[in-house]
C-alpha cells in the first residue's frame, strides 16, 4: 500500500545545488531527489539529530586535524635540521581523529550500507 502524499515541502536551491543533489541522490540509489531528502529527514528524526551536532563535531575534528598538521610540520622541520624525531604521539593523535571521523560517519550514515566508507588501511607505528 503506497502512502498518499498531499502536502508539499519546498526548499529553494540554485540550479547548481539542485543538479548536485540530484546526482548525489542517484549515486546513493534513490529513484528521486525527493525520496533521498525524505530518507535523510527520517534518518535525522530517528537518530535525534537536529543538524547542529554534526557540524559542531566536524568543526572540532577540523580543529584537531589542524593541530595534528602543525605537529607534523614541526616534526618535518626538526627532521630537516637533523634533530631526532619521535612521531608516535602524532600518529596516535591521527589514529584517534580517524576513529572519531569513522564514528561520526557511522552515525550519520547508519541506514545505508552503500554510503558507508570502509578504511582501506590502518596506520601502523
Amino acid at each position: 500500500m503506497s502512502i498518499v502524499r498531499t502536502s508539499r515541502l519546498s526548499v529553494r536551491a540554485s540550479p547548481g545545488e539542485l543538479e548536485h543533489w540530484n546526482h548525489i541522490a542517484h549515486q546513493h540509489g534513490h529513484a528521486t531527489t525527493s525520496h533521498w531528502i525524505r530518507s535523510l529527514l527520517t534518518d535525522a528524526e530517528l537518530a535525534g539529530h537536529d543538524g547542529s551536532r554534526v557540524s559542531d563535531e566536524l568543526r572540532e575534528i577540523r580543529c584537531q586535524l589542524s593541530r595534528a598538521g602543525n605537529n607534523l610540520n614541526q616534526l618535518a622541520h626538526s627532521a630537516h635540521c637533523g634533530d631526532a624525531v619521535h612521531c608516535g604521539a602524532v600518529l596516535d593523535e591521527l589514529e584517534t581523529l580517524i576513529r572519531q571521523c569513522d564514528a561520526l560517519l557511522s552515525r550519520s550514515r547508519r541506514t545505508s550500507a552503500r554510503r558507508r566508507c570502509e578504511r582501506s588501511a590502518v596506520i601502523l607505528h
